[in-house]
């Protein structure tokens, strides 16, 4: 039973742009945490931006002020819009899920790739 959809992600210049769109089922957007992780290579998973449990949102340092996580509540959807790309953001991207923190439910991962 597939919970999280996840779409966007591809190949990007550096300086360009990228939505990543998380599509989730009523039950799961409506009743748990939502965020977006990212795993480099030889690195570990790094949470990039998230929902929390009392409504507020936290980035990672790395990416404050050029990602936004947003939802679209009527379409059970999360979104990663992600600006000024750099190489370092080269990752595969997750979206999850959770009761307090995203980690339960996940979504496949999407290759994002940004050239020098």
């Amino acid at each position: 039973q597939v919970h999280l959809v996840v779409s966007g992600g591809g190949l990007v210049q550096a300086g360009g742009s990228l939505r990543l769109a998380c599509a989730a089922s009523g039950s799961i957007f409506n009743r748990n945490v939502m965020g977006w992780y990212r795993q480099a290579p030889g690195k570990q998973r790094e949470l990039v931006a998230v929902f929390t449990n009392g409504g507020s949102i936290n980035y990672a340092d790395s990416v404050k002020g050029r990602f936004t996580i947003s939802r679209d509540n009527a379409k059970n959807t999360v979104y990663l819009q992600m600006n000024s790309l750099k190489p370092e953001d080269t990752a595969v991207y997750y979206c999850a899920a959770g009761p307090f923190v995203p980690g339960r439910y996940w979504g496949q991962g999407t290759q994002v790739t940004v050239s020098s």
